[in-house]
């Protein structure tokens, strides 16, 4: 079992039985650990262990290009209602954030990563989750494996070619099914839209993800003016 071991910010992603040698002294993480216990350096120096959690595989996932954001995973969460034992088709697998957030919910994923590289990237990540079991990554283009899919309670699609899948959404989808498309891009989040009513979808949104952090200190309360945290465009739609 994978583990944080954590102190003062830092944080090493090790495996019982790993030795670590850091400016602290060496750490030896024990073969038996457990969240929660403490784990000294050979200088008597403590890190907490920690049991990982979406967050912290976030973190420490190993990176491909630009991951969705744990904020941007949990509005796809909220407008879908995907849960355990749902089954997802999950295009443009990047790094696998979404599709390991979808596996510790319990839900069946199959993602498909044009990139075969970053599809093997992928696949670490999602040991790393402990999803295996739950989570198949393919590599290849989705559009060439609709055929395969159908009566998905949950498509989503991180891809240029997204309007095509939304196309077919009403083949791929059960009753009651989610399309949700996450686009960089207004003028793709319109494309998504357009194939959506073209396909005869309902509740069809779009929303922007954006998130401001607080900023408090002694002269008052206000947004951080650290940026703005656009990251993109979040496209729901439902089959009927």
């Amino acid at each position: 079992m994978t583990v944080l071991l954590v102190r003062d910010g830092r944080e090493y992603l090790l495996d019982p039985g790993d030795r670590l040698e850091t400016d602290l002294g060496i750490l030896e993480v024990p073969e038996t650990v457990e969240p929660g216990d403490t784990v000294e350096t050979h200088l008597g120096e403590p890190f907490v262990v920690r049991k990982l959690r979406g967050p912290d595989l976030f973190d420490h996932f190993e990176r491909t290009g630009a991951p969705m954001l744990p904020r941007d995973v949990g509005l796809i969460v909220g407008h879908t209602g995907v849960a355990a034992g749902d089954r997802v088709l999950d295009a443009g697998t990047g790094t696998g954030v979404l599709a390991a957030y979808l596996g510790r919910l319990g839900a069946s994923v199959t993602t498909v990563e044009r990139d075969p590289e970053f599809a093997d990237v992928a696949r670490e990540n999602v040991a790393l989750a402990d999803v295996g079991d739950r989570v198949d990554v393919i590599a290849g283009d989705v559009t060439d494996m609709l055929d395969e899919f159908g009566a998905l309670d949950l498509v989503t699609l991180d891809t240029g070619d997204a309007p095509a899948v939304v196309e077919r959404a009403p083949d791929l989808l059960d009753a009651g099914g989610f399309v949700a498309v996450y686009s960089p891009f207004v003028e793709h989040g319109r494309a998504a839209v357009e194939a959506a009513r073209a396909a005869g979808l309902s509740e069809i949104e779009t929303v922007e993800t954006i998130q401001r952090e607080m900023d408090f200190d002694d002269r008052g309360s206000r947004p951080s003016t650290a940026g703005v945290g656009h990251t993109g465009y979040l496209t729901v739609a439902r089959n009927e």
